[in-house]
């Protein structure tokens, strides 16, 4: 017990920003660490009223009497985290590039949690670009954070199977509660020295970008039936994927998929079933259950069908 109770003094500051990092902070305190302080992006103004907003992160900050850093250019500001003398900083979803003088202040390092199977998906949008390139699994890695991007030593991992329909937003809380639990386990063991990281093998990396507006848009003519659908469940719910219609777009909350021999040209509204819209593609049909026409609230098809059914019917989306 002496030896736990000596691993729970070393002061950490931890890095996050979103929903996801807040349950890190949260197992955190909830295991006794010395957590000194969090660094969060800047809050910033959300909806019409541009009301200045605390970030997830600052907001649990308030809430557990911890103080929380948010400057808007780190790099500027490094000093505000290298003062504080932290012997270990823990970073998850921050969102900002942490620089050199800050990763080289703790004696213990900095660990990053990573929401993919490192080296694969290196970069902004782990969770997405699995479920796009059609894998089958994903999972969580502990690792040293290091200059370059996501290039450290892994100290941990653990696997996550991904389903054939699962969408971003289905394994985004098995990813966190992954997150939670990996860290949970290793952490005492890395600070008492006992764990080992290891190389990531170069040859196998792969690097997935911030998604660009432009890749929300989804192509029924050009894409088909199986990357079509993994185009689309790999940005619910969000940043949203969207079909456009005659110029408006469709944003789509619910889909599913049907292989199968389909004679329409894709893009086609073929019409509607019971409780969805179907959508003609290469290789298939595409079955939008809920759905949002640009100017129009969220609906489920058959809401959608009895306003717009005559409307859309027949027409193409790009």
């Amino acid at each position: 017990m002496k030896e736990v109770s000596r691993m729970f003094q070393e002061k950490i500051i931890f890095f996050g920003t979103g929903t996801f990092s807040c349950a890190i902070l949260k197992m955190l305190k909830e295991e006794k660490y010395n957590v000194i302080a969090a660094v969060s992006q800047p809050d910033r103004p959300v909806g019409r009223k541009h009301i200045i907003t605390a970030t997830p992160v600052h907001a649990l900050c308030i809430e557990m009497g911890i103080p929380c850093l948010q400057p808007e250019k780190l790099r500027k500001e490094s000093h505000l985290v290298t003062d504080l003398k932290p012997d270990l900083i823990i970073t998850c979803s921050y969102g900002q590039i942490v620089p050199d003088d800050i990763l080289a202040c703790p004696e213990k390092g900095c660990l990053n949690i990573h929401p993919s199977l490192l080296p694969k998906y290196r970069g902004a949008s782990p969770m997405h670009f699995p479920i796009i390139n059609g894998d089958t699994e994903t999972g969580v890695s502990l690792m040293e954070m290091t200059h370059a991007m996501d290039a450290g030593r892994v100290y941990a991992q653990v696997k996550l199977p991904i389903g054939p329909d699962d969408t971003e937003a289905d394994m985004e809380p098995r990813l966190r509660e992954a997150s939670v639990q990996l860290l949970k386990d290793n952490l005492p063991l890395y600070l008492a020295g006992k764990l080992v990281g290891k190389a990531q093998d170069e040859s196998q990396v792969t690097v997935c970008h911030t998604i660009p507006r432009e890749f929300e848009q989804v192509h029924f003519r050009q894409e088909k039936i199986n990357a079509l659908y993994n185009h689309i469940r790999g940005l619910i719910d969000w940043p949203l994927p969207y079909g456009l219609l005659e110029g408006k777009r469709m944003k789509f909350y619910k889909v599913r998929r049907e292989v199968k021999n389909c004679q329409e040209a894709p893009g086609t509204i073929m019409g509607f079933d019971r409780d969805s819209m179907l959508v003609a593609a290469d290789g298939g049909v595409i079955h939008v259950l809920e759905m949002q026409m640009e100017g129009h609230k969220r609906m489920n098809a058959q809401a959608f069908r009895n306003g717009m059914e005559k409307e859309v019917t027949g027409k193409r989306f790009d």
